[in-house]
């Protein structure tokens, strides 16, 4: 990030450097929220199966980002909030989507099984440990989450390490530190690029502390905040109840955490004035609020997420 930067300012530049790192940070954020969701996704195809992640964590979260549409349209916020906005609502869409798709056919899966064996005593837990132990091929999502933390907590009894599974963590490390990287480099990068041909210039000092925020604007920025804050409880209960994060990506909460750390960020470097504050105060709360409910998922992940995924915090 230094080098670019500096690459701006050697060329006469009379840009603030509070008002260029107010820019990188934001568009970094922005790339991160352009990457969210399709972690997630890529790792529900992989398992064929959305059993992980909570539904009522995601459609929360939709009215969220609804209300975070109307608001910014509403108050008329740049063109690249309101941009935002309208592709996480199709985003959501699509995630939502998918659950509701393998939840479906997974469960009409089960009520043919159990009616091909009316004989057999139908548990929570039978049919989904008999398909698992009957399939030899490996595929994902071939498991459910209790059989496979049935099997993570035999694995860890185990006194013996296993190089395969040290190998495999390794490279989850590894994958996820090079995708976040990545993500900075990109969101820096295109920063650069726009400064550079004239489409992003900071707005003028007046303008952002002048400007007022229309009553229901600012009522559906505070409710868009308290669906981001409320949505990731569902999760957190999901998780505690059954024990695991088998499902979910751990690198789609890294992703979020460092959306909604840049985006604060980024509005701070802009201005510390109490009445640009107060007219962002709505959305540092929605951004900032959820890192601690992220920070609580991770450390699920540390005490009984995915072995493969674990390393990626330690």
């Amino acid at each position: 990030m230094a080098p670019l930067l500096a690459a701006l300012f050697n060329d006469g530049s009379s840009l603030p450097l509070h008002e260029a790192f107010s820019g990188v940070f934001g568009s970094i954020s922005l790339a991160a929220w352009i990457f969210l969701l399709v972690p997630q996704v890529i790792e529900n195809y992989r398992q064929s199966s959305a059993e992980g992640i909570s539904l009522a964590f995601l459609i929360v979260w939709f009215i969220g980002d609804i209300t975070n549409l109307l608001g910014a349209l509403w108050a008329g916020l740049v063109p690249t909030v309101t941009a935002l906005a309208i592709y996480f609502c199709f985003a959501d869409l699509i995630l939502i989507t998918q659950c509701v798709y393998y939840n479906v056919r997974n469960a009409r899966k089960a009520r043919r099984r159990a009616s091909r064996n009316p004989t057999t005593p139908i548990t929570e837990t039978e049919p989904l440990l008999a398909r698992r132990e009957s399939s030899n091929l490996g595929l994902p999502g071939s498991h459910r989450r209790k059989s496979s933390t049935r099997s993570r907590r035999r694995s860890r009894a185990s006194s013996l390490p296993s190089i395969a599974d040290d190998v495999e963590t390794s490279n989850e490390w590894v994958k996820n530190t090079l995708s976040i990287l990545g993500v900075c480099l990109v969101g820096a990068a295109g920063w650069v690029i726009a400064y550079r041909i004239g489409v992003w210039r900071p707005p003028p000092p007046e303008t952002s502390l002048s400007s007022e925020v229309p009553l229901g604007a600012e009522i559906l920025g505070y409710a868009s905040a308290v669906c981001y804050l409320g949505a990731r409880i569902p999760q957190i209960i999901k998780n505690q109840k059954e024990g695991s994060c088998e499902g979910l990506s751990l690198l789609f909460f890294m992703l979020s955490l460092l959306g909604n750390a840049t985006y604060g960020i980024g509005i701070l470097f802009h201005s510390t004035e109490k009445e640009y504050f107060l007219t962002n105060l709505p959305w540092l709360i929605g951004s900032l609020g959820t890192m601690v409910e992220d920070a609580t998922i991770f450390v699920q992940f540390r005490m009984f997420g995915n072995p493969e995924q674990t390393a990626a915090i330690e």
